[in-house]
């Protein structure tokens, strides 16, 4: 459980970041929730950071809104400073906010498709980084974890390579960061999420989508926050810091099951494994 514990999820109106903060609210936790939507007009889907807040706050946990652009890194450093002035500390932060252009899983080369593509680089990497060093002094205090919402584009080509650099800086950021926060017993992990069941997934289904024979094995979007309860209960948690991993397989080492009390497959087998990196530092 979570109790007296803050966390963080950026990207949380919809989607992912939406059900790991219900599911750290289901534990127990303080969820701070942030993200572009205020009202339910500004996504297709309706979502909006303070509806994730509320069911946050009706699972258990106690959820706070706050409305943030994670391009804008004064808007970030505010959202910080009122952690701080509010909770007084930070266990984990879920970088999990990130731009998803129009037409990104649509075929083609990237020269073919907007150049705006770029933001992923922006939200989804740059800004996992400024969150990431804005949320330094809390998590050191207490001993933290950092979840980063990643991919297996980092290593194959999906969506094209705006999309797979974000995700491969993503884990390569991770590593090199764990070797930074480990002496203050700060966890790093990058996790590479199966197919989840948002909302635009759904959607994209009804439509019959190339995704929709997948989903009977896909992962609910509260997936990824019942692993990183786990993670965050695990007096061993240390030796998962800097690597990359499948959910499916973190799932599998604690135990873990999805809401449906299914256990997701891991994309091992036809993705191949996670990237490692040198352990070798040069300072």
């Amino acid at each position: 459980m979570l109790k007296d514990r803050v966390a963080l999820v950026t990207g949380a109106s919809l989607g992912v970041g939406k059900g790991i903060a219900i599911a750290l609210g289901a534990a127990g936790a303080t969820v701070y929730v942030t993200g572009r939507s205020s009202k339910a007009g500004d996504n297709p889907f309706g979502g909006t950071v303070f509806a994730t807040a509320e069911d946050v706050t009706k699972r258990g946990g106690r959820g706070v809104a706050v409305v943030c652009d994670h391009s804008d890194d004064e808007q970030v450093r505010v959202l910080f400073k009122r952690i701080e002035e509010e909770s007084g500390r930070l266990d984990i932060l879920v970088n999990n906010a990130t731009a998803i252009p129009n037409g990104l899983t649509e075929s083609g080369p990237f020269w073919k498709k907007p150049l705006d593509f770029v933001k992923l680089l922006d939200v989804g990497l740059r800004s996992n980084y400024v969150a990431t060093w804005l949320a330094a002094p809390m998590l050191i205090r207490n001993g933290g974890v950092v979840f980063n919402s990643s991919s297996p584009g980092a290593k194959a080509y999906v969506h094209g390579p705006a999309y797979g650099a974000a995700k491969a800086g993503v884990d390569k950021m991770s590593h090199d960061m764990a070797h930074d926060f480990r002496p203050h017993n700060v966890v790093v992990v990058s996790v590479w999420l199966g197919l989840v069941k948002t909302e635009k997934v759904m959607m994209i289904d009804a439509n019959k989508s190339k995704y929709g024979p997948m989903l009977a094995v896909a992962e609910s979007t509260e997936y990824g926050g019942r692993i990183i309860d786990a993670i965050f209960n695990d007096p061993k948690r240390m030796e998962l810091t800097g690597q990359t991993f499948f959910s499916a397989e973190l799932a599998d080492r604690y135990g873990v099951k999805d809401v449906d009390g299914a256990q997701p497959p891991s994309g091992r087998s036809f993705l191949g494994a996670p990237t490692e990196f040198s352990p070798i530092v040069i300072e």
